[in-house]
C-alpha cells in the first residue's frame, strides 16, 4: 500500500497523509485521527528511505564508546545500564540505535574515524572520552550533532551534554568520612584525562579542605574505572596506613576490597571503604558498599531524549542537564549502618 491509497481511503490529498505521517503541523485534528485510524487499520509501514528525504533524518542515533570490548563485556556493569537506558529511549521515540565499541588494536584515531565518517545517524552519544580524544576534536571540528553523558574536556559551553554533580558528590563522601572519625582518609582515583574521574579527584580535594583535614600525596593512588586498579591502588596504599579510602567507582572499590581481605584487615574495622555509581558490585559486595547513587541508566535514558529533542529542533542546543546523586550509607563506612541510609547530595 502506498500514500496514495491510504489518501484515496480517507478522502484526503497525498500531501496531508505525508504530514500526519512525518507529525507535521497544518492538519485538523479530526483529520489526523481519520488518517491514523486507516494506517492502522491497513498496518502501514512508511518506507523509510522516502520519510527521511521528507524529514531529513533517518531517525537512527548513533553510541560510540572508545572502550575495548572486554572493559564493555567485563566486570563493570556501567556501559551496559547505560545502553540499557538508551535503548529505552529510543523505542520509546520509534528510532534505531548504532553502536560502536573499540577494540584493544585500534588506536584512538582510527576509532574516530570509523564513527565520524558514517552519515547513518542523525546525532551521535558519545561515553568516556579523554581530553584529548580524537573523536571529540573531530566531533566539533565538523559541527556533527552530539551529547556527552560526562562534563566535556573542553568546550564546556559550546556541547550538550548530561552529567552528575561528581564534585560536590565526593566532597560529601569526605564529609561523610570526617564526621565518623576517620583522618587519614585515601582515594584510588578513576580514570583523571576523563571528566568524571578528574571532578571526583578535586571533590576528594575540596572535602579535606572542608573538613580541615590535610592533603596527602602519598594517600593518592591515581587509577582507572577497573578492579584491577582499585586492587593494586590498595596494595600500594596499604603501607601508608590510611583509616579510609574513597574509590573512583564501586568497580574500583571491589578491587580494592578483594586487597583488604587479602592481609587479613577487615572493612570497616581497619580500613573504611566508599565507591562511587552504586552499581550492581556495591550491593554484592561483603560486606555492602557505601557510596554516591545516581542512575545509570536514567543518564542514557536522558541523553538519547535530548539527543533527539534536539535532532528534532524541539530544544535549542547546547543544553546541559545536571542530574541529581544521593549517597548511600552501607557498613563498608559504618559498621553500625544495619541498613542502607540515603542522603541527597546538596549544593
Amino acid at each position: 500500500m502506498k500514500l496514495e491509497d491510504i489518501a484515496k481511503k480517507v478522502g484526503v490529498s497525498r500531501s496531508t497523509v505525508s504530514r500526519v505521517i512525518n507529525n507535521q503541523p497544518y492538519v485538523g485534528e479530526r483529520t489526523r485521527q481519520r488518517v491514523l485510524k486507516v494506517i492502522e487499520q491497513e498496518q502501514f509501514q512508511p518506507d523509510p528511505a522516502a520519510r527521511a528525504l521528507v524529514t531529513g533524518r533517518n531517525e537512527i542515533i548513533g553510541v560510540a564508546i572508545p572502550q575495548t570490548t572486554n572493559v564493555f563485556f567485563g566486570d563493570n556493569s556501567y556501559f551496559p545500564m547505560l545502553l540499557q537506558g538508551i535503548a529505552e529511549t529510543t523505542i520509546k521515540r520509534d528510532y534505531a540505535m548504532l553502536l560502536w565499541l573499540g577494540h584493544s588494536h585500534e588506536e584512538r584515531a582510527g576509532f574516530s574515524d570509523r564513527v565520524s565518517k558514517n552519515r547513518q545517524p542523525d546525532g551521535l552519544i558519545i561515553a568516556s572520552v579523554t581530553e584529548i580524544d580524537p573523536l571529540f576534536s573531530r566531533l566539533i571540528d565538523i559541527k556533527r550533532t552530539f551529547v556527552m553523558v560526562e562534563t566535556p574536556p573542553r568546550f564546556t559551553e559550546l556541547v550538550n551534554y548530561v552529567t552528575i554533580d561528581n564534585i560536590r558528590a565526593s566532597e560529601q563522601v569526605v564529609e561523610h568520612l570526617a564526621n565518623l572519625g576517620y583522618r587519614r582518609i585515601a582515594t584510588i582515583t578513576g580514570q583523571l584525562n576523563m571528566g568524571d574521574g578528574a571532578e571526583r579527584l578535586k571533590g576528594y580535594k575540596s572535602g579535606l579542605e572542608k573538613a580541615g583535614l590535610p592533603y596527602d600525596s602519598k594517600l593518592v593512588y591515581p587509577g582507572q574505572f577497573s578492579r584491577d586498579y582499585g586492587y593494586n591502588g590498595m596494595k600500594h596504599l596499604l603501607p601508608f596506613k590510611p583509616d579510609a579510602v574513597v574509590c573512583g567507582g564501586d568497580t574500583v572499590a571491589s578491587g580494592a576490597l578483594e586487597a583488604i581481605h587479602e592481609v587479613g584487615l577487615k572493612v570497616p574495622d581497619d580500613v573504611a571503604l566508599v565507591g562511587f555509581d552504586d552499581l550492581d558490585v556495591a550491593v554484592q559486595s561483603d560486606p555492602p558498599l557505601t557510596t554516591i547513587r545516581h542512575s545509570v541508566q536514567r543518564v542514557g535514558e536522558v541523553a538519547a531524549q535530548l539527543l533527539i529533542d534536539i535532532i528534532e529542533e524541539k530544544v535549542q542546543a547546547p543544553h546541559h542537564i545536571v542530574l541529581p546523586t544521593e549517597l548511600v550509607v552501607r557498613q563498608s563506612s559504618d559498621p553500625n549502618a544495619l541498613k542502607e541510609v540515603m542522603y541527597p547530595v546538596v549544593a
